[in-house]
């Protein structure tokens, strides 16, 4: 259920007016090109010694920055180009990625949406070269929030998350036909929830860590009912027994065996006895 996102930081400028900052630069206005101190070059217009307007600058290492700049900072829309192949195309603020932009991987892989200070920020969609998509909410860099995920594998899952994690009320599907509708903790069903199977099995009550654990209701295709107590994914504890044909029993269960029943008669020997 990995949902980690590529780890994105789109301009890596730093502080662009600090990093070129140089005593040598003239005051100047239009177009003009200028060579700092620190061996980066910038192409474009100015204000005085700031560059201001439309312009490029080309750092040693090959990283590149092409856009719109205010008072010596990359603001406005601006095109940045890392050394190892990734792209940010999209609005800048103070040299920072802020407002809408797309982010693409070296590997295939890209982000589109918000930013803020340089991080996701607010609704956006990633997608993976396997075709993997997440489309929803992100809080300063991580998927929180609603959203949607969708693996390669064909399963889904339609709900909140937390730091990247699946986490509060949501809904998985699994490639399988199987589902589970309710609680989640950091990618666990935790809490209340239903799981069906594709043989129309199905159980409803609490999970604990992945775990039904706690009360629950697990339902047979046939018309047989467990209601009651269970630990580990297993039947433990008092519970009551409903058969295909009605008749209901109560007992007591230990790790999904039946050790005894707490009443009269037991149902007859040709029905299951309640064991998962």
């Amino acid at each position: 259920m990995g949902t980690s996102p590529s780890s994105c930081c789109a301009s890596n400028l730093g502080d662009a007016s600090e990093m070129v900052k140089d005593s040598n630069v003239p005051g100047r206005f239009g177009k003009d090109s200028h060579t700092f101190e620190n061996g980066a070059t910038y192409t474009g217009e100015w204000k005085g010694t700031c560059r201001h307007g439309k312009g490029a600058q080309i750092w040693p290492d090959g990283a590149r920055y092409e856009g719109d700049w205010i008072d010596d900072k990359a603001t406005g829309s601006g095109r940045f180009e890392h050394v190892d192949g990734d792209v940010y195309e999209g609005q800048w603020r103070d040299d920072k990625a802020h407002g809408h932009g797309t982010y693409y991987h070296a590997d295939g892989s890209k982000y589109e949406g918000q930013w803020q200070d340089d991080k996701q920020h607010g609704q956006g969609t990633e997608m993976w070269p396997d075709g993997a998509k997440y489309t929803g909410s992100y809080v300063h860099g991580n998927k929180s929030g609603p959203g949607h995920f969708a693996w390669a594998d064909g399963s889904s899952y339609q709900g909140e998350f937390l730091n990247n994690d699946i986490h509060g009320a949501g809904i998985y599907k699994w490639s399988d036909g199987r589902k589970f509708d309710g609680q989640w903790a950091r990618n666990r069903m935790h809490g209340f929830g239903q799981f069906s199977w594709v043989d129309g099995r199905s159980y409803e009550g609490q999970y604990v860590s992945d775990q039904k654990d706690g009360e629950g209701i697990f339902r047979w295709p046939d018309g047989r009912q467990y209601d009651g107590q269970w630990k580990n994914g297993k039947q433990h504890g008092i519970g009551i027994y409903c058969t295909a044909r009605g008749d209901k029993r109560r007992g007591e269960w230990e790790e999904g065996r039946r050790t005894c029943w707490l009443g009269p008669a037991e149902p007859q020997k040709t029905e299951n006895d309640g064991q998962t």
